[in-house]
């Protein structure tokens, strides 16, 4: 089987290479000359376009940054469904609205293409080293059938349901890492402010319930001072902004949801929107003239 991958940031460039460890064959697009270059090198063949990849492939995966990045690339001009025959499958891996991935997979269905929502969760850490969660929406026989293929991407894949379900599954989690982080913010500052060592804190609640990926990830990095993107703030800022166009299609209200929107868009004004999203600290370190160190 041969395979298209369409986005090769981040995420996409080393999940491509952990489906080239497995022995896969694969073409790939991308707008970023070096990252296309660096597969090459590697084996993979190079497109011109998403309609090509789509030619030469019988499965094709999209991982790219947004919801109207995903319908070009499926939909528009040159695109997937230009190239594709009936019968072809597209796994989007993307963190997109849910009713743009059900949109997509209606218009796919119309020409016998099939589309699953699968976005993962785990950063660029987990997507080098094929440990990702992926959330799976669409049909289940499909998801049966291709489940191997994502585990050479992932050490969780789990299937949610119908199409949308995924990209619904995957906000859910952005909602939890969010919060999550800004919990961890608020936790240590409270200790640097106290004159208490933030890094004796950390050490003493991990073990406890306090204790959550989220704080072995992020605690370090604000402690080291690291806000290597291995998730941006502006990425997540697209994700809560899914989740609340989402949630207010529903008629919902989400508060908390609402209150790290704003604490990201005020770090982004400041500069920080190309950063880890752990750079919610300093929301918290500008407002309490307080930084947080070991």
């Amino acid at each position: 089987m041969k395979i298209g991958f369409i986005g090769l940031g981040i995420m996409g460039k080393p999940m491509s290479k952990n489906l080239l460890k497995a022995k896969h064959q694969l073409i790939v697009r991308d707008v970023n000359k070096s990252a296309e270059k660096e597969l090459k090198e590697l084996g993979a063949e190079i497109a011109n376009s998403p309609k090509e990849v789509a030619e030469s492939s019988d499965l094709v995966i999209t991982m790219l940054p947004d919801s109207q990045d995903v319908r070009d690339v499926v939909l528009g001009h040159q695109g997937i469904i230009e190239g594709g025959k009936a019968g072809l499958i597209i796994i989007d891996m993307s963190s997109i609205s849910p009713y743009v991935s059900m949109e997509i997979a209606a218009e796919l269905e119309k020409k016998g293409m099939y589309m699953l929502d699968a976005p993962v969760s785990g950063g660029e850490p987990k997507a080098i080293n094929g440990t990702l969660s992926v959330m799976v929406g669409g049909n289940k026989e499909l998801f049966d059938k291709y489940k191997d293929l994502l585990g050479a991407m992932a050490s969780s894949v789990v299937y949610i349901g119908k199409n949308g379900s995924g990209n619904i599954t995957k906000l859910c989690n952005q909602i939890i890492v969010a919060i999550n982080i800004s919990a961890v913010s608020e936790a240590l500052i409270l200790a640097q402010k106290a004159g208490v060592s933030p890094e004796l804190v950390y050490n003493a609640i991990r073990g406890g319930l306090a204790g959550s990926t989220v704080l072995d990830a992020k605690a370090p990095m604000i402690m080291d001072r690291n806000f290597t993107p291995g998730f941006r703030v502006n990425l997540h800022i697209k994700d809560l902004k899914n989740v609340l166009e989402t949630s207010n299609e529903m008629g919902m209200s989400l508060p908390l949801t609402n209150m790290v929107m704003e604490i990201m868009q005020e770090i982004r004004e400041d500069g920080s929107g190309n950063e880890d999203h752990s750079s919610i600290i300093k929301y918290y370190e500008k407002k309490f003239d307080t930084i947080v160190r070991h």
